[in-house]
């Protein structure tokens, strides 16, 4: 994995290397975001349930992290995501599908 690419329903933390997907011009379909994300060794982050199911459908690369939480002021999902990052990012080697709840993750391999 060389970086992250956060869909665009999602604000982007500063502290992590992540790509936004505004960076791709307005509005990109989930399919080029899928394909970019391939190609580039990205993690998709999102909280779009599309890319659960394409990842179970396709497979690996690229590897999707499952935001499965409601919706948080910007500064409150920024220290929530920081707080679960290292766990999050030990479960990618392994894990095609990292589901993330509010109190728990769930690992897909």
């Amino acid at each position: 994995m060389k970086g992250l690419l956060i869909d665009e329903n999602l604000p982007m933390p500063t502290a992590l290397p992540i790509m936004h997907s505004r960076q791709l011009g307005a509005q990109p379909s989930d399919s080029y975001l899928w394909q970019y994300a391939t190609a580039h060794d990205l993690v998709i982050i999102s909280k779009d349930a599309d890319f659960t199911q394409r990842i179970q459908l396709a497979g690996p690369p690229p590897r999707v992290v499952h935001l499965r939480i409601g919706n948080l002021r910007r500064s409150a999902f920024i220290q929530w995501l920081y707080s679960r990052w290292p766990a999050i990012e030990a479960a990618l080697p392994t894990s095609k599908l990292v589901n993330v709840y509010p109190d728990r993750m769930e690992l897909i391999a």
